[in-house]
């Protein structure tokens, strides 16, 4: 019998495009932007190396966090995160298109901020 389940996603990498933020109806901010993250290895074969960078998509409800976001968050920055993945489809030229976002929640998730502070 499983006791309850875990939807929690840590990512660190870099910010691959300027945050953008926006305000909805409700008066409440919601901030978006996109991590790269790359892994490196040697291939057995041939010894060069290959990369391969993975794009993960960052939505921001937690109105705490925004702050952070249109503070301090540029692209290129390096950051720890923590939130949920969530799935959300809609309707384009009447295609229903899946994504899957790593969402941060009001109260909940993380942003910590890797880069030395001698840079800022």
């Amino acid at each position: 019998l499983m006791a309850g389940s875990v939807n929690k996603v840590i990512i660190v990498g870099n910010i691959g495009s300027e945050p953008e933020v926006k305000t909805m109806q409700s008066g409440d901010k919601v901030a978006n932007f996109s991590v790269a993250t790359s892994e490196s290895w040697k291939d057995k074969e041939s010894g060069e190396k290959k990369e391969r960078t993975e794009w993960h998509r960052i939505v921001v409800f937690n109105q705490g966090l925004v702050k952070v976001v249109e503070s301090y968050l540029k692209k290129g920055a390096k950051i720890y995160l923590e939130g949920q993945l969530e799935t959300r489809n809609y309707e384009k030229d009447g295609q229903k298109i899946y994504t899957t976002e790593v969402v941060l929640r009001p109260f909940s998730g993380e942003i910590v901020m890797l880069d030395s502070k001698k840079d800022a």
